[in-house]
């Protein structure tokens, strides 16, 4: 064995107590001891910590770790010094003496491993200083951030490649557990990494089975009550869309189990608690916003439950990784119809105004500098809601800049298409899933291959490849009318060598079928079930130059045992749905005008005066710190808390934990 491998293995054992690599754990390290850059893509629970933790102690030095969530950073800072390793933490959750004495540590060599928020790295001044000692390892966890076409971007990571240019020679390695094959090679890209050895895998989860039910918003509280009332089925994660569906729920839930909401409207002391006792076992069930989970290590979730669509399946993927770390059989179920399609599509108009809409804020900023105030006056513009977002998307791309005085600038950039890709990719995401729903075919095998992974055999549990084994969805024996479709897509089938599933649909109805295109799918996907039919994704390029992807079906190895014993998905009517469904409770958006609310001019000053200070601290405009409107709600709620703080309109978590000790001192001070 060479020596990177002994050093490796020995120091595995010898620190981290491990008698073998994981899977393709091994490779990985022992290309970056060897100094070179690397992308890793594996799943969450797959190890990939080791992998710059590892060779980071090989290499010797101090390991800078960049992570955007204060809870796994902690988390993993944590578990290190438990392993008697000199590991500390940098973010805006510490105060500034115990940063500064990081800071000191890290200098001195006093350290293996320190965790930096990527803001931190606008500081001025803080980047230099790393400088002063080159660090062993760079590693930057979560690295999909950085694309824009990732599930989670964020414009922090943007600067992250003049930051490690500043930091070179050392190696760096990228790290995501999210990452399609677009997004991995823009990681590679954004964050100039050097001929990087890429490693993709882990994907095929052998121990989750993955079920998709198709039902109504109303219908889902009672089939998740039901499937968990199995106690073999706890503990178990459930995802809600919004906070309100999470503590409706878990309002129902908790009348047979032990069961709780989480969600960022709640004050820290709160959710600390509330997650400390789901991972000592206290509670069984947490339902949750997608924001719970990140960092959490709880081995034996034996379910994650959406109650609703996802927005990507990246963002889907990661969440259903929380079931059975232990590596003992675990379950997935998504309950889904149209009606969330309008729920998602309502997320990406709040967050990406239509192009018209950024378009003309561009022109009417293009007119001559103007400051958020003269912005929001101009009602014509819409909201200020969508100003503040379109402000902020025109930054993004470039089409504005933000000067000393505030005001903003119209650039020359061209910001259109970038920022119309970027809305439609938010879209072909919730499509992606769609798709996903819809398709007859292996549940993991489709996850495995939308992120690249190469093992593509089907899984054996899921609901497609073994629907007996269901606990959420239902099947029943088809009827006359089904049985007669399903011949007659035999027949078309044996007819070519395979034909689009939207084709085939339409062939069928031109032969005289009446069968609706959904009613259709569900006796495709029997027959698919069953191996008489092989559903597989295809795709062909556009005359535009888009690339559309699509279902195609061909005969199955079983095809000549004819339509005996059909079984398909037991559903509630769609036409049921659309009648009483037809725009999401408690989503829809009204123009409602509320009373005017006194807000003090001195507070709402003195939270300006600290804004602009902090922004030129971390070279941002200033209404990416907070927007006008914030600081107004801030100054009119008054808030003396933490907890006071998340009640004001547009302050979420990740903000309060950020700046609540530092806006609450502001109001403090003028009294």
């Amino acid at each position: 064995m060479d020596a990177p491998s002994d050093a490796l293995r020995e120091t595995l054992a010898r620190v981290f107590g491990h008698k073998a690599f994981r899977r393709h754990q091994e490779e990985v390290c022992r290309e970056v001891v060897g100094g070179r850059d690397a992308l890793l893509v594996m799943p969450t629970g797959a190890g990939k910590s080791l992998c710059y933790q590892l060779p980071g102690l090989v290499r010797g030095g101090v390991t800078l770790v960049v992570s955007p969530l204060i809870a796994l950073m902690e988390d993993q800072v944590g578990k290190l010094q438990a392993l008697g390793l000199r590991a500390e933490r940098i973010h805006s959750g510490r105060e500034r003496l115990a940063s500064r004495e990081v800071c000191r540590r890290y200098l001195a060599g006093d350290l293996d491993y320190l965790f930096v928020a990527p803001e931190r790295l606008r500081v001025a001044g803080f980047v230099p200083m790393l400088s002063k000692r080159t660090p062993g390892l760079v590693a930057i966890d979560e690295a999909h951030c950085i694309s824009q076409w990732g599930h989670d971007f964020r414009p922090d990571y943007r600067l992250l490649a003049e930051s490690i240019s500043a930091l070179r020679p050392s190696p760096v390695i990228a790290l995501t557990a999210t990452a399609t094959p677009h997004v991995q090679a823009d990681i590679a890209t954004q964050l100039g990494l050097i001929e990087p050895s890429l490693s993709i895998h882990g994907f095929r989860r052998t121990n989750l089975a993955i079920e998709v039910l198709e039902r109504a918003p109303s219908e889902r509280a009672a089939i998740i009550a039901e499937i968990l009332s199995t106690a073999d089925r706890r503990p178990a994660i459930v995802y809600a869309a919004t906070r309100k569906v999470a503590e409706e729920l878990a309002t129902e839930l908790s009348a047979s189990f032990p069961a709780s909401a989480y969600h960022a409207g709640l004050d820290a002391s709160t959710r600390d608690d509330l997650q400390r006792r789901f991972l000592t076992g206290v509670l069984d069930v947490m339902v949750a916003t997608v924001a719970f989970g990140m960092g959490i290590d709880k081995a034996d979730v034996r379910t994650v439950i959406h109650a609703a669509l996802p927005g990507s399946l990246e963002g889907y993927y990661q969440e259903i990784g929380r079931a059975g770390r232990d590596g003992l059989p675990s379950r997935a179920i998504l309950l889904q119809s149209f009606v969330d399609e309008h729920t998602q599509g309502f997320f990406i108009d709040r967050d990406y105004p239509p192009v018209d809409a950024v378009r003309a804020i561009y022109k009417e900023v293009a007119k001559g500098p103007l400051t958020m105030d003269a912005l929001a006056q101009k009602s014509r513009l819409g909201t200020p809601e969508i100003i503040e977002k379109a402000v902020d998307k025109l930054w993004l791309h470039g089409g504005l800049k933000a000067n000393d005085d505030d005001t903003l600038e119209a650039t020359d950039a061209e910001w259109a298409k970038p920022y119309e890709a970027q809305r439609k990719h938010r879209r072909d995401q919730i499509a992606f899933v769609r798709r996903y729903v819809e398709a007859p075919r292996c549940r993991m095998n489709q996850l495995v291959r939308y992120f690249g992974d190469a093992e593509d055999e089907p899984c054996g549990h899921c609901d497609v490849c073994a629907p007996d084994g269901c606990v959420g969805q239902k099947h029943r024996a088809a009827g006359a009318d089904e049985l007669e479709a399903a011949s007659r897509i035999l027949t078309m089938l044996g007819q070519s060598t395979s034909m689009a599933t939207g084709q085939l649909h339409r062939r069928y109805q031109e032969e005289g079928g009446s069968m609706d295109r959904r009613s259709f799918e569900h006796v495709l996907g029997g027959l698919a079930r069953g191996g008489k039919v092989r559903v597989e994704e295809a795709t062909f390029v556009n005359k535009e130059g888009e690339r559309i992807t699509f279902q195609r079906a061909r005969l199955g190895d079983s095809a000549s045992s004819g339509v005996e014993g059909l079984l398909v998905v037991r559903a509630g009517s769609a036409k049921a749905v659309k009648k009483r469904e037809r725009k999401p409770a408690g989503e829809r958006v009204t123009q409602s005008k509320s009373a005017p609310v006194d807000v003090p001019a001195h507070v709402v000053d003195a939270l300006k005066r600290w804004r602009k200070l902090e922004a030129q601290r971390h070279g941002l405009p200033a209404f990416r710190i907070l927007t006008d409107k914030v600081l107004e709600g801030i100054a009119s709620a008054g808030p003396s808390s933490e907890a006071e703080l998340l009640q004001v309109k547009g302050l979420g978590l990740t903000l309060v934990r950020k700046h609540g000790e530092a806006l609450l001192a502001v109001l403090r001070d003028v009294g």
